[in-house]
């Protein structure tokens, strides 16, 4: 495998596909990978980096089964647990961040779907940031029908997130109370509703190279357009606890044959960013062109105002922010965690 003459059919034009050999990407050089992926980003993406913050509407309470999840009502974590949160908390955190300079902003809910009276405090509350934000709105919220994701899309929410998290074949080792087809169905919704999808997943549950090979591709055939790529961070109390956590390297030979495989979308670093040097530093000269900042979900995390340090270090374009000095105190910056879902 050429990767440089790859990268130039990939500029080009050229799209892989399941008929191609792509076993080359699991074991080539990964310095000439990470060089051809950051050709690849640079051509399609630019400079800019795309910062998205998101708030945990609401803690707890999963019915679902997933073996990496803190939320699920099938594991022992201990978490806090809460009820959706007020209209006015989620605004006011929404401010914030957008001063803080993102681009985006979205509420997260864990479970299979939110019951009426939550989705209904969902929609107020996109509604007001709607009214009082210039953030584009994000949603993650599970498997919702057509109607709730077009009432979603009328309330001012843009982009919907539902990872699909692995392969087929593997997915039903770590879920079984949903389906993969299910979390497949969401995504061409929200498609069909006007939504801009973000779909992505997790390395380091079990997986083979060849499942995370397998996502890759079947995020590109679904066209989406926004990747959170995942490092498991093992939680204590979940199935999944007992696992190593991944080598630097397995994290960014992942995350630059994404960008191969889906050299238009913006390949997103979410969580396990502890687990990359300078919290995934690297990874930027390797594909990425995105990142999830902030207020993320269980463990502990990156803050914006160090993101803004880092990419600017870098030469890295991204939204300005008016909170004077990149001071955290206004950005959100205490207590920060990580983990992106998509039930």
């Amino acid at each position: 495998m050429n990767l440089s003459v790859l990268a130039d059919e990939i500029i080009e034009g050229r799209r892989l596909t399941r008929e191609d050999d792509l076993s080359g990407f699991v074991d080539c050089s990964l310095e000439e990978l990470r060089r051809g992926a950051d050709r690849i980003r640079a051509h399609f993406r630019g400079d800019r980096v795309d910062l998205c913050t998101i708030i945990n509407g609401r803690s707890g309470h999963c019915s679902e089964d997933c073996k990496y999840c803190a939320q699920s009502g099938h594991n022992h974590t201990g978490i806090e647990e809460y009820e959706f949160l007020s209209t006015e908390q989620i605004v006011r955190e929404a401010l914030a961040n957008e001063r803080g300079g993102v681009d985006r902003f979205s509420i997260v809910t864990a479970g299979r779907c939110l019951s009426d009276s939550d989705f209904e405090k969902a929609i107020d509350a996109y509604r007001a940031m709607s009214r009082q934000c210039k953030l584009e709105l994000c949603a993650s919220h599970g498997l919702l029908t057509a109607d709730q994701l077009r009432r979603l899309r009328e309330a001012g929410v843009t982009g919907y997130h539902a990872n699909i998290e692995t392969s087929r074949r593997f997915f039903p080792y770590i879920c079984t109370t949903h389906t993969y087809d299910d979390r497949i169905d969401t995504i061409r919704r929200a498609q069909e509703a006007g939504l801009r999808v973000c779909s992505g997943g997790i390395i380091g549950m079990g997986e083979t190279w060849e499942d995370r090979l397998d996502m890759a591709v079947s995020l590109s055939e679904l066209h989406v357009m926004s990747i959170p790529i995942n490092a498991l961070n093992p939680i204590p109390g979940t199935p999944l606890a007992g696992r190593e956590r991944l080598e630097e390297k397995d994290i960014l030979r992942t995350i630059a044959f994404f960008r191969y495989l889906n050299p238009e979308a913006d390949i997103r670093l979410a969580a396990g960013r502890a687990l990359l040097t300078e919290s995934g530093k690297e990874a930027f000269s390797g594909g990425a062109s995105a990142t999830i900042t902030g207020n993320m979900l269980t463990t502990t995390g990156s803050d914006i105002c160090s993101d803004r340090r880092m990419l600017t270090a870098i030469g890295r374009r991204i939204a300005p922010g008016t909170v004077p000095n990149d001071s955290p105190d206004d950005a959100s910056t205490a207590g920060h965690s990580e983990m992106i879902r998509g039930k």
